[in-house]
């Protein structure tokens, strides 16, 4: 059985914004890999085929934000076509509360990026779209990388 660890970038909180990331870290067999969806191509098609094989998707908030942006963004409704595990809820149980940042500092879960937030992913994305800034791109996307990575490790330190 595959698991994804799914995360979201978008340019802003409300459904009628737009998905800028789609990150989708995919564990089998020991292995994991991220795959990362950018602007034109967080399509349907794309992040049907990057789940592929997948039976279960879990996220930190996702039931209440990334699957229903995604429904509303590009028409698929994941929490109907796969298993979904909101990590979220977990945490809550165990005392955890607040954000995924606030919880990955709980439970001493590094992050190479300090410092930067939802917010910062917003303005990281717009000096790309309108000043070509690659290096904003770059760390828009190791920001969601982590957020990816850092979900397997959560469920990892919630098992034990």
């Amino acid at each position: 059985m595959r698991a994804a660890y799914l995360d979201i970038e978008t340019t802003g909180l409300s459904f009628d914004h737009e998905i800028t990331v789609i990150g989708i870290g995919l564990s089998k067999d020991g292995r994991f890999e991220v795959v990362q969806l950018v602007g034109k191509d967080a399509t349907r098609g794309n992040l049907l085929k990057a789940l592929g094989d997948v039976h279960k998707i879990y996220t930190y908030n996702g039931s209440r934000f990334d699957l229903p942006f995604i429904n509303t963004a590009l028409g698929v409704d994941l929490a109907a076509a796969f298993l979904h595990h909101d990590l979220m809820y977990d945490c809550w149980e165990r005392n955890l509360f607040g954000g995924f940042k606030a919880v990955e500092e709980m439970l001493s879960i590094p992050r190479r990026l300090k410092g930067v937030t939802g917010v910062d992913a917003v303005k990281l994305w717009y000096r790309y779209k309108i000043e070509g800034d690659r290096g904003a791109l770059k760390t828009l996307l190791e920001y969601n990388r982590e957020d990816v990575v850092n979900l397997r490790v959560l469920r990892s330190k919630l098992l034990t």
